[in-house]
């Protein structure tokens, strides 16, 4: 195998790492608004619990209560249900991260294997140059 096949692999690993690294930057984004997803709801939550008892108002007052309990639950189910969305979208990038990941691991892998072989062979070179010197500076001093 050539220097420029080991170019080449080297590219190539670097292309995965970069790959990997933005899927990365992708899913904390995505999680960074998941947890916003969760706040939003548990302010949402907060809202419709805490607006307190609307059967001893005026009946005006408990109809509007009812109202705004009932449209800021129903808030809340759509935000549940985005937030499902998102969390099964999160499952999918994962997903894709470890994939990324693990191509780029196979590669890595036989990057590291190629640069062995190179070497080895480079290696052997050295020696047979050597000893070809070493029988040179032999015969030279038979004579």
């Amino acid at each position: 195998m050539s220097q420029h096949n080991i170019r080449n692999l080297t590219t190539l690993v670097a292309l995965r790492n970069t790959e990997v690294e933005r899927l990365q930057t992708e899913l904390a984004e995505k999680e960074s608004l998941r947890e916003r997803y969760q706040k939003n709801l548990e302010r949402l939550t907060g809202l419709y619990t805490n607006s307190g008892a609307s059967g001893k108002l005026h009946p005006a007052l408990a109809g509007n209560c009812g109202d705004y309990k009932q449209a800021v639950m129903q808030m809340a189910d759509s935000h549940r249900l985005d937030l499902h969305m998102h969390e099964a979208d999160m499952a999918v990038s994962q997903k894709a991260l470890n994939a990324a990941w693990a191509k780029r691991e196979v590669l890595g892998k036989v990057l590291s294997k190629q640069q062995k072989v190179v070497l080895q062979q480079q290696n052997v070179q050295e020696r047979k140059q050597h000893d070809e010197l070493a029988t040179q500076l032999w015969i030279r001093g038979q004579k």
